[in-house]
């Protein structure tokens, strides 16, 4: 009997050593080839990701140039290098070039520097945080444009459950509050008392502007001046 199973083994095995060398002289070539695309694709892998890392690195290198130039006083050569990264740098720093650029901009032409948010907040391969939050910027920066109503427009969309909430509501109240709209100011600074994630910064703030609106627009009346006294009467 162990002779007999001592035999079937040895005819399995010298069975699938015929399998083998079948299937290797029909596909031995094709696994040749997966065996150096896989290595191939493995080198390739690792020199991809050196390359990102080296770009990367030499993106933060000029981002630091960049910021210290414009806190040196330079913003023409901050904004050239600034351009260049958005422009040619690793995804990561393109975004944070722009944000930067734009924020220089916004010191001497708010118009353009909201355009360059628009910018950011329409690229699609941003994450919504950084969209909203370019969104955000260019509304504040044209809250005092002649027409404010695609600001406030863009405010109240933030407004609606955004990380951005706060901020949103708060100027909202604000502008409704420079306008005279107190009820409206009210609704939105309610809003705010509201919301259980409102930073305690805010909260402290709300209690003033809900004293302000408490207290409603307030009537100056000019005091009626009373007759001038009689010049004395010399002898």
């Amino acid at each position: 009997m162990a002779e007999n199973n001592e035999f079937i083994r040895e005819v399995n095995e010298d069975y699938r050593r015929d399998q083998v060398a079948q299937i290797w002289r029909r596909y031995g070539g094709v696994i040749l080839a997966l065996a150096v695309l896989v290595v191939a694709g493995v080198g390739g892998w690792r020199y991809w990701q050196g390359a990102q890392r080296a770009a990367a690195e030499a993106a933060s290198t000029r981002f630091d140039t960049a910021n210290r130039l414009a806190r040196d006083g330079k913003p023409a050569e901050a904004d050239k290098i600034f351009d260049e990264i958005e422009a040619q740098g690793p995804a990561g720093y393109r975004l944070l070039a722009g944000f930067r650029s734009a924020a220089e901009t916004a010191r001497t032409d708010p118009a353009a520097a909201a355009a360059a948010y628009d910018k950011i907040a329409g690229d699609t391969q941003a994450g919504d945080g950084l969209r909203e939050l370019a969104r955000l910027r260019a509304a504040l920066l044209r809250l005092d444009a002649a027409d404010p109503a695609p600001a406030i427009a863009s405010l109240q969309s933030l407004a609606a459950g955004t990380p951005f909430r706060h901020t949103a509501r708060e100027m909202l109240g604000l502008t409704a509050l420079k306008r005279g709209q107190y009820e409206e100011a009210g609704r939105w600074f309610d809003q705010i008392s509201a919301d259980p994630e409102t930073p305690q910064g805010l909260r402290q703030r709300i209690e003033v502007y809900a004293a302000i609106v408490a207290g409603g627009p307030v009537t100056v009346t000019e005091a009626k001046a009373e007759p001038a006294a009689p010049p004395p009467i010399t002898r």
